[in-house]
């Protein structure tokens, strides 16, 4: 079957004329650096949307072929198929000098990334379309933004879902279909320069043994360990340094990288060294002790508490933990800088003081007030004016837009905001355009596609909190997503960042920080997803993080000189996996001078887990918050 006869001429849309390689891939897993593929399709489009090839094949994956149930690519079905590296070649010819395609392209790229890194062959890709978000940009009036649903939603046949093939051919349509519609708004496309953040160069490490007892604080003079007390060691040591860290680990310890105020010892043979870690202890005053010290007490560990509360079969003396076991802790980063409150309202506030004033609900409300299910763009005015615009949008039970898109239903136009360039767009689409003053009490009419949307996302104002929903009274969703999204910046680049943060408000070890250079943690629980200049994703798994892991804190970046007051807004939204509909979304605007801003934490709450949109910035930079976590960044 070929969609050449079928395909609508695209040569009109200039700004969007590529040539196309669209691709998918059928794996044996979820992770690249471990599973393999089992199956690929290209389509090759021409600028004008017409297709110019077609290849697909079944390989021999050498190894289990996974979830057949979803794929139905038995070991029997790919017995005889080729290799990998026997169609390098071939699916490489196909991909160069074209734009690379795919639904949630970082995963079907870093698939192949990985696949012609086996077979020597480089991939000879150097920009990605994420099909995904793209129609985030466009966001169409759908219940989700899985394939399957666009396909409906844009007349595109389907007829055998996760057949590479015919998924492929079907992404053609959608493609198609979503560049017309992004030419209507006058989007830019989120293309994604390749090789991307994350390559086989960047694969995880295994994880590091993740310690099952709480900190129960410092070492006391004459005291012994006790289970979870977190250990440094610098310099030289008699003992391999691996076996010292394997025979403490599996006492019950937890060996660090880093040194911090949580530090409960650091084991050093020369206290003088001017290592940092031995410069921050002193500094943190942190007990320090020798090598021979730390053996003959590595003989009688106590016993700690178990992150699940479960206590200790044998209680520890009460010195066992320390006189600094119960005091309170808190994060170990730069007091923020708060925006102005005549511009934002009340400033952000602690988890304590924040769960009294905002009770959080079980299931995302229906948002409520005049501007309800309304999606309002404010163009013009000074930063505090706009500021204040949107914070009104969102007082009144709206939503605060950053980009012109389908969902957008009105326009506020303050001071200069006729010489916005989307205005061309936002007359020929017939939107109604508003001054400030309607923000005092507006009135709305009902408009004929506004009924064709599903429920609008819950809207969370600054420091709002929400529990994230169980799906069917099962738990949380395996996957949740944040995303972050800005207007498109010429002066700057901004960078999404995670922390994976235990008790201490301290990442358990570096690779706990997920970034550009290290998109995943070890155990592959925190991705970081690249969806294009303007857009980037932190996928969370709720079910597997490990039960030290008592927060994740999603934040954002400046790289360069700019601050946040320059680049405006940033919104996020956030929902149960890449594909769904967004549970609630936020939008955060208040910086002025800022560098760095936390977004966003998905936080446990006993046996639930909890959303809160933060919106709290920081004059540093990305290095200053990343050492407040805890995370070794090298002078």
């Amino acid at each position: 079957m070929s969609l050449a006869s079928a395909a609508p001429d695209l040569s009109d849309l200039h700004d969007y004329a590529h040539d196309w390689a669209l691709v998918d891939v059928e794996t044996s897993g979820l992770v690249p650096r471990r599973d393999r593929v089992l199956s690929v399709a290209v389509v090759t489009l021409g600028p004008d949307g017409g297709q110019t090839g077609e290849f697909s094949t079944l390989l021999d994956p050498g190894c289990d072929p996974g979830p057949v149930h979803v794929h139905g690519l038995t070991a029997e079905r790919l017995r005889g198929a080729p290799t990998f590296e026997q169609v390098a070649e071939r699916i490489g010819g196909m991909l160069r000098d074209r734009v690379l395609v795919a639904h949630n392209a970082q995963f079907d790229y870093d698939f192949l990334a990985h696949e012609f890194a086996r077979a020597g062959v480089p991939l000879p890709v150097t920009r990605r379309l994420c099909t995904l978000a793209l129609n985030r940009r466009v966001d169409p009036p759908t219940d989700d933004l899985r394939l399957g649903t666009l396909a409906a939603h844009y007349g595109v046949p389907q007829v055998r879902a996760h057949d590479a093939l015919d998924d492929t051919r079907v992404l053609a349509g959608v493609l198609r279909a979503s560049l017309r519609e992004a030419a209507q708004l006058g989007l830019p496309l989120p293309l994604v320069a390749c090789p991307p953040r994350q390559d086989p160069r960047f694969a995880p490490k295994p994880p590091k043994a993740v310690c099952a007892f709480r900190n129960p604080g410092r070492l006391t003079a004459g005291g012994p360990l006790v289970q979870g007390m977190k250990i440094a060691v610098t310099g030289e040591t008699r003992t391999a340094r691996a076996e010292l860290v394997s025979r403490a680990s599996a006492a019950g310890l937890n060996m660090m990288t880093t040194v911090s105020r949580h530090t409960s010892a650091l084991v050093t043979n020369d206290a003088s060294t001017g290592s940092a870690k031995a410069r921050r202890a002193l500094a943190e005053g942190v007990p320090v002790i020798d090598e021979p010290a730390f053996l003959r007490l590595l003989g009688d560990v106590r016993p700690g508490t178990r992150h699940d509360g479960t206590s200790p079969r044998t209680a520890a003396g009460p010195s066992a933990a320390g006189p600094s076991a119960a005091a309170p802790v808190t994060p170990a980063v730069p007091a923020p800088r708060e925006p102005s409150p005549e511009a934002t309202g009340p400033a952000a506030r602690t988890e304590p003081a924040l769960a009294h004033r905002s009770q959080p609900v079980r299931r995302p409300a229906k948002p409520r007030g005049p501007l309800s299910g309304r999606r309002v763009l404010v163009l013009g005015g000074t930063h505090p004016d706009a500021v204040a615009a949107r914070t009104r949008v969102v007082e009144l039970g709206g939503a605060a837009a950053i980009n012109l898109s389908a969902g957008v239903t009105d326009v506020v136009l303050l001071d200069g905001g006729h010489a916005d360039r989307r205005m061309a767009r936002i007359t020929s689409l017939l939107l109604p355009t508003h001054d400030a003053a309607w923000l005092i009490a507006p009135v709305v009419a009902e408009q004929p596609r506004a009924g064709d949307r599903p429920t609008a996302a819950h809207v969370l104002p600054r420091g709002g909190v929400v529990d994230l929903p169980l799906p069917d009274g099962r738990g949380p969703a395996p996957r949740w997503t944040v995303t972050a999204s800005w207007a498109q910046q010429t002066v700057c680049e901004i960078d999404v960042v995670a922390f994976v943060l235990d008790e201490d408000d301290q990442v358990a070890f570096d690779e706990d920080f997920v970034f550009y250079g290290a998109p995943e943690n070890p155990g592959g629980t925190v991705r970081l997803l690249s969806d294009g200049p303007t857009e980037q994703t932190v996928s969370v798994d709720l079910a597997t993080l490990p039960p030290s892991a008592r927060k994740v804190v999603v934040a954002a970046a400046i790289d360069g000189s700019p601050a946040f007051g320059d680049v405006g807004a940033l919104h996020i939204s956030s929902g149960p996996g890449s594909s769904a509909a967004a549970l609630v979304q936020a939008t955060l605007d208040a910086a002025t001078t800022e560098r760095t801003m936390l977004l966003a934490e998905i936080y446990r709450r006993g046996d639930s887990w909890r959303l809160r949109a933060v919106g709290q910035g920081y004059d540093h930079g990305l290095e200053a918050l990343a050492r407040g976590y805890g995370v070794d960044i090298a002078d």
